[in-house]
């Protein structure tokens, strides 16, 4: 019976985390890719282990609502199989974001995220990409500048609800 119970476990967390992207996702996927060609720059792999966590993240932003106080929308909550932060602005805890892909799947790098969104609205892949292109830190992120100059090696994307969030990474995944 117990053996029963963990491979029913077993099989539910696996239908939760291994998602296939969803249309607006692919959308997302797409229209960043398109801006980075139009920079000259090369396609970045969608990776399935990077894709899991911003589903994870997007889910977790908006059903547990971890934004609070100083904490940002890269702050995780209490409510779910991975460690809690509340990520403030001054990045005192980007490990705990850094660290999300190897905590969460078998990616062995870190991962770097860029979020957008807001409680009560419906987050659009073109509003998304719109708002990070406006804002110089995002944009950088995206169209490798300044302190993100090395190549990025994949790429996940998550939307849910009122949030977009993209995760990046320097390592390859299979």
């Amino acid at each position: 019976m117990k053996t029963l119970i963990l491979i029913s476990f077993l099989f539910s967390f696996a239908l939760v985390f291994s998602q296939e992207p969803t249309e607006a996702e692919k959308k997302l996927y797409d229209l960043i890719m398109t801006y980075r060609k139009e920079k000259g720059l090369p396609e970045i792999p969608l990776s399935k282990s990077l894709t899991i966590v911003a589903q994870t993240h997007v889910k977790d932003l908006h059903e547990n609502q971890p934004v609070k106080g100083n904490c940002n929308l890269h702050s995780w909550s209490d409510k779910g199989e991975w460690s809690s932060c509340c990520y403030t602005s001054d990045h005192a805890k980007a490990e705990c974001m850094w660290n999300k892909p190897k905590e969460l799947t078998s990616y062995e790098g870190r991962g770097y995220e860029i979020s957008h969104g807001t409680y009560g609205g419906e987050a659009t892949p073109e509003g998304a990409l719109n708002g990070w292109k406006r804002s110089t830190p995002h944009n950088n992120v995206i169209i490798n500048k300044g302190i993100w100059d090395d190549e990025w090696k994949a790429i996940g994307v998550g939307m849910y609800k009122g949030f977009a969030v993209v995760w990046f990474g320097k390592e390859t995944d299979e």
